[in-house]
């Protein structure tokens, strides 16, 4: 019986019909991640190989559908309200990129892009997004692990204060999904 799923798992999906065609493809986020060199070949060999089995219809994307259908093998029948709040961990679709990125974070400990901004909305009352370059600065230089100098200008050539203002909505964007112009592209 479990062969049976295995083997349904590994078959080719049927070519979607005539009138699917006339929807848009879906496209992939482009996702800049330091995850492949935090994984090494053979794990990220194994990711792939759990993203194909999930990826039920083959699109490329884990959706809400191959979500059920794993689950529904498995014996459970959640609902679309609980297999969404699943997909919502990532932004955007998930793909393999994403896919990777998201297991990655969890077996590395680094904090999911939420919790990164939740950390700077502690120093942000109004929760505007924005902190004060000179606020910022002096966190970074003796708060937690002190950054020295050199350290706070790589990070202003990365995400440049405007207007004496230090984007911090931009700014973790940034350190998690890679610059946004590039994704635009």
């Amino acid at each position: 019986m479990a062969e049976d799923r295995v083997n349904r798992r590994t078959r080719k999906a049927e070519p979607a019909p005539a009138a699917a065609e006339d929807k848009e493809p879906k496209r992939a986020q482009r996702t800049t991640s330091n995850v492949f060199a935090v994984l090494n070949q053979n794990q990220i060999q194994e990711f792939k190989e759990a993203f194909g089995m999930m990826d039920v219809n083959r699109d490329g994307f884990i959706d809400v559908s191959d979500l059920k259908a794993i689950h529904n093998d498995l014996g459970r029948n959640p609902s679309d309200k609980d297999l969404n709040e699943m997909l919502k961990e990532c932004p955007g679709q998930l793909n393999f990129t994403a896919f990777l990125t998201l297991f990655g974070e969890k077996m590395h400990g680094t904090d999911s892009e939420t919790t990164f901004r939740q950390a700077f909305e502690q120093f942000d009352p109004e929760k505007k997004g924005k902190l004060s370059e000179e606020y910022v600065k002096d966190l970074l230089l003796n708060v937690g692990d002190q950054f020295k100098e050199e350290e706070i200008r790589q990070v202003w050539k990365e995400a440049k204060p405007h207007g004496g203002l230090f984007d911090y909505d931009a700014f973790v964007t940034l350190v998690k999904r890679g610059p946004q112009d590039e994704m635009a592209q």
